[in-house]
């Protein structure tokens, strides 16, 4: 603690040549003049008119089906599900169509059954491009695509459906293990990505929401449930927008918001509550991240609630293609399960270059390790060839009530992590020292208030 101590007594020349490294947050307004929600015709498809019944147990894939077809040759509008339960399968969303929950009592209930999730379409699985079920709600290659209302989205996932996938240590059958495994060696082999075929009996979870390769894209005001794996998955996508969001869900690898290699992306006013990260910011892992090698870039986060989950802002792990210009401000954190409030991670395997980092303004109730998390020892830690980089991190003006410590900074010789630095914050009730290894990472006019 000396050395992290002795950090704020640097002269005001010093501090100046610190703060002249990093980017002006007058890049976020041009980020966001770039981030345009979608709109919509006036024109409205209620799913019970194609057949829909809010019964909770009519099957409505078809009428739902049926209602974006429509929506999308009129030329685009809402379609619209209206006050009531509908159970439904994999929906597949088209350009120009908002599939808008109109009532707080609208609830689109997933069915648990692997079967309505096939044929396999093209997708990710942990950033790995592969054939697999399809998420829950899934676009590809369209623009002008918005969910949004006051409604519910529950994939109905539990301990003896989706979770069931996931497994246990040394549990093999009847779990992802076997054909993650498989997936993992055709990504690391360079094996061509139409041969990576997976469905039924490989128990790879769908993703909850999934638009790939679509530009102008809206999620507003609903409520997501019980997802199977990530919720709110863009991928390769443009001109991205979340906003007003609560999610609750507790499974495994149910991380809130996943943004994965796109580009101007706003996330705000959301609240998060997750068995995972609470947003984790991604670019593909290992070969298949390299071989893409689309950076996520231009990310703004404000305003939102985060409480249970591994990382509030996470970036990693699978991170191969890189990211920078992120943007973190005006956030509430707290929670006995909250591992941190900002998380870097990576190993030698995944590789990339993370840079320019912010975050300000942030408070802080309780986290369960530290406030600033960087683990570039992660999962295979140093074992490979790759090198990963964080530099130019910074965070400013955080208020932190009970932290165990400040740092917890993992690197190791063959990476590089450097230009961290946590000017204006305090920090209390903290019990343990920090661990910082082979890392660059000051703290600046900080205070210290350490447990009794």
């Amino acid at each position: 603690m000396k050395k992290i101590l002795a950090a704020a007594a640097i002269s005001v020349a010093a501090i100046a040549n610190l703060r002249a490294s990093v980017p002006a947050w007058s890049q976020v307004p041009e980020i966001l003049a770039r981030i345009v929600p979608p709109q919509f015709p006036a024109r409205d498809f209620d799913i019970t008119k194609f057949g829909a019944v809010g019964d909770g147990q009519t099957d409505c894939t078809p009428a739902l089906a049926k209602a974006i077809e429509a929506c999308a040759e009129a030329g685009g509008g809402r379609v619209v599900v209206p006050a009531g339960e509908f159970l439904t399968g994999a929906i597949h969303l088209k350009s120009n169509v908002d599939l808008h929950l109109a009532a707080t009592n609208s609830v689109l209930k997933f069915s648990p059954d692997p079967k309505k999730y096939l044929p396999a379409v093209f997708t990710r699985f942990e950033g790995i491009e592969c054939w697999n079920y399809s998420p829950l709600i899934y676009t590809f290659g369209e623009q002008n695509v918005a969910i949004t209302g006051q409604g519910t989205l529950d994939g109905q996932a539990d301990d003896s459906t989706w979770m069931a996938w996931k497994g246990r240590k040394g549990v093999s059958i009847g779990t992802q293990t076997v054909a993650r495994k498989r997936l993992d060696e055709m990504n690391n082999q360079q094996v061509s990505v139409d041969q990576r075929r997976f469905g039924e009996g490989d128990f790879l979870r769908p993703n909850f929401i999934q638009f790939q390769r679509c530009r102008n894209v809206l999620i507003e005001g609903v409520k997501i449930r019980r997802s199977p794996m990530w919720e709110i998955h863009p991928l390769l996508c443009t001109n991205v927008t979340v906003r007003g969001v609560d999610v609750f869900s507790h499974g495994a690898n149910n991380d809130g918001c996943d943004p994965e290699s796109c580009c101007d992306v706003l996330i705000e006013k959301c609240i998060f509550d997750t068995g995972d990260d609470c947003i984790a910011i991604k670019s593909g892992r290992n070969a298949d991240g390299r071989r893409v090698n689309v950076p996520s870039q231009n990310i703004v986060i404000r305003d939102c609630t985060m409480r249970d989950g591994h990382g509030g802002t996470t970036i990693g792990s699978e991170i191969s293609g890189g990211c920078r210009n992120v943007f973190v401000e005006n956030c509430e954190m707290s929670s006995p399960e909250l591992a941190c409030a900002l998380r870097l991670k990576s190993n030698a395997m995944r590789g990339g270059l993370l840079e320019n980092i912010f975050m300000r303004n942030v408070n802080v109730g309780l986290v369960k390790d530290s406030v600033l998390q960087i683990d570039f020892l992660y999962d295979e830690g140093a074992k490979g060839d790759q090198k990963p980089v964080a530099k130019n991190v910074v965070m400013e003006n955080i208020k932190v009530a009970q932290t165990p410590r400040v740092l917890n900074v993992k690197g190791f010789p063959a990476a590089s992590i450097s230009g961290v630095r946590i000017y204006n914050s305090s920090f209390k009730q903290v019990r343990k020292p920090d661990v910082i290894l082979e890392a660059d990472v000051k703290l600046v006019d900080c205070k210290i208030e350490r447990a009794n």
